[in-house]
């Protein structure tokens, strides 16, 4: 029973996260998300509480929180630690495009959910605030406005390739999940007047 309870609670979560990022959370009705995950309309009450419930169980189940609290406690040197929070979350814009598109419309619709987005990620924005501190505190980086560095460097990877108004002036090169890290790796670091090492593998 208990595996039966599961399985209806993980379809009802990919048909959540799935009509989210197609038409938003506004336009995604209880009845919709029952359908694409050919369950009883009712269980999404019994098993989340309705569609708030849902949408911020889809931040439980589908951010790897146990990967941001390992990198938040972890001691990084600054460049390291930049290197790697670009890196966990370009390789998570490939494993998880579909949250990324409903990240991305909430904090640009700035919605009531965001404050659920912010529960789960500023953490890791808050790691990477304060490595980018501290690296220009040592002398590794150099930038003038913190605040401006710090939404600068998220833009480039929260909304790096949200394209489609761009099309038409793209060279439409494929790339790897890898190719496209070190591209938004050296351009962030070039940013922030990193003279060190080249990071490309």
């Amino acid at each position: 029973m208990e595996s039966a309870e599961q399985d209806v609670k993980l379809r009802l979560l990919r048909a959540a996260k799935k009509l989210f990022a197609q038409q938003g959370f506004d336009r995604t009705t209880i009845r919709q998300i029952s359908d694409e995950a050919g369950a009883n309309v009712a269980l999404i009450s019994y098993h989340f509480g309705g569609k708030e419930k849902i949408f911020e169980a889809l931040f439980e189940h589908f951010v790897p929180n146990e990967l941001i609290r390992a990198s938040v406690d972890r001691p990084f040197p600054p460049v390291e630690g930049i290197i790697h929070i670009i890196e966990q979350v370009m390789q998570y814009r490939f494993r998880e495009p579909e949250m990324m598109l409903i990240l991305q419309q909430e904090i640009s619709l700035g919605t009531p959910r965001t404050g659920v987005i912010r529960k789960y990620m500023f953490p890791i924005w808050g790691k990477l605030r304060n490595l980018l501190e501290e690296g220009r505190r040592i002398g590794v980086f150099r930038f003038r406005s913190l605040d401006n560095t710090l939404l600068s460097v998220l833009g480039s990877i929260l909304f790096h390739r949200n394209t489609d108004y761009f099309q038409p002036l793209l060279e439409h090169t494929p790339q790897s999940a890898q190719e496209l890290v070190d591209d938004v790796t050296e351009y962030v670091l070039g940013g922030l007047h990193y003279a060190g090492e080249s990071v490309k593998k």
